[in-house]
């Protein structure tokens, strides 16, 4: 759904380079003894969610499978309104009262940042490596390191990925067919295609726009092997670079910014742009849509790294041990090779199981472009570390690059902004 796919895209993007190795250690390892590994009695596992439609019906269907296979487990699930929004004031509002918490949540790890200083979550790690409730380690567990680092917060693995999706070029495949135009597969193409549709269509479509400024920025300054923390300097010649590639692109024309649309579908389903850069969740939209004389297709993001977007699932520490054991169970069946082909199916969500991704089942989705080439586009995830004010940080950089791309497109200078831009960022940072 689109809301939540914008509404902190932030707080789950994931470094598969990080590697699986840094997930465990061996204080870690020792705890997982003490895990029950037999749910003998009755328990009650409570899980908050913010799904509707489609996904939600998927949710209660595995939960419900789940159930049948573990009779002494039950699976209370509580949904917190329509949209994350009002999960995320549940869960502030739990926070203050720890004993009203449920045993797990749908979250973005960022809104738990408070919750793991506070010691309130618990540490997955001797969860996973249990043998009998887990995999054994995290490698077995067929869920890639770089989804599993997006579910950290200050370097513990307190979340499990769950509904995850990523960005990827949703392109006109009619346009560009009629201005002889390959789709593009890195970023020097994607400008010269974009300058080719605007100049041979007399400036009445545009090339190309990006939904997420700030995964724009994000990973571009990545690319330049330039983390996003408190050091990052807006202002420097390498930031500079990422920002007048797209500014320039903005001021000639043959590059968009939403604006007051918000979302880069809304012109591209009215053929006022060929391409947008966006998350895979865009692709229900397009299809409904995009008038029916126009085919669309999807494309890996041209770039070297994407960025992991949606939920995980955490833990509270007020749960009992029975408690705990149980949900991590259901979390393990959740992400499992089948479940997550069904969800798949269901709901359009990347699948967190990497055989389940690149299996064939799962590429042979016929209602959807997206399993086709999701593999390749997932190889290299980022993620925004949760750390201090850095939710609030990166929000500043989406509103710095709103600024400097409505001068942009007035065609006035943006060095100002640029400056004004540094001292916001290192404001948001310092807060």
């Amino acid at each position: 759904m689109k809301f939540s796919t914008k509404l902190l895209t932030v707080a789950t993007l994931g470094l598969t380079m990080l590697g699986v190795s840094a997930c465990g250690n061996k204080s870690a390892s020792n705890t997982s003894s003490k895990i029950p590994t037999k749910i003998d009695k009755k328990t009650t596992v409570t899980f908050w969610y913010s799904l509707t439609g489609t996904s939600q019906s998927a949710l209660k269907k595995l939960t419900t499978d789940f159930e049948k296979n573990n009779p002494n487990i039950t699976i209370k699930l509580q949904s917190q309104g329509g949209n994350y929004s009002d999960l995320q004031a549940k869960l502030v509002s739990g926070l203050q009262s720890p004993k009203d918490l449920p045993t797990i949540t749908q979250a973005y790890p960022g809104w738990l940042y408070n919750a793991a200083k506070n010691k309130m979550l618990v540490n997955l790690t001797p969860y996973v490596n249990n043998k009998e409730v887990g995999w054994g380690s995290y490698q077995k567990s067929d869920i890639q390191s770089g989804l599993w680092n997006g579910a950290k917060i200050t370097g513990k693995q307190y979340g499990v990925p769950f509904n995850k999706s990523v960005e990827v070029l949703f392109y006109n495949k009619t346009l560009l067919d009629k201005y002889g135009v390959k789709v593009p597969t890195n970023m020097t193409e994607l400008k010269f295609a974009s300058e080719k549709i605007y100049s041979k269509s007399h400036h009445k479509v545009r090339g190309v726009g990006f939904d997420a400024l700030n995964n724009y920025y994000m990973i571009a300054m990545k690319e330049k092997g330039i983390d996003f923390n408190n050091k990052l300097n807006f202002a420097s010649p390498a930031s500079k670079k990422v920002i007048n590639y797209y500014a320039n692109g903005v001021k000639a024309g043959y590059f968009m910014q939403a604006g007051t649309e918000k979302y880069m579908s809304t012109p591209f389903d009215n053929t006022r742009v060929a391409m947008f850069i966006g998350s895979t969740a865009n692709e229900a939209y397009v299809k409904q849509a995009l008038p029916k004389k126009y085919e669309y297709g999807i494309a890996p993001r041209p770039s070297e790294l994407n960025a992991q977007q949606g939920t995980d699932i955490y833990m509270f520490n007020k749960a009992t041990a029975m408690q705990k054991a149980a949900a991590f169970k259901f979390l393990k069946f959740l992400t499992s090779q089948s479940s997550q082909l069904y969800w798949a199916k269901q709901t359009g969500y990347m699948p967190v199981n990497s055989k389940t991704l690149n299996s064939a089942a799962y590429k042979a989705n016929k209602n959807s472009k997206v399993p086709a080439i999701l593999a390749k586009t997932t190889k290299n995830l980022y993620f925004l570390p949760v750390t201090k004010n850095s939710i609030t940080a990166y929000d500043q950089v989406n509103a710095n690059m709103q600024t400097i791309l409505a001068q942009a497109a007035k065609k006035q200078n943006w060095n100002n902004a640029i400056n004004n831009g540094k001292n916001k960022l290192d404001a948001a940072w310092k807060q």
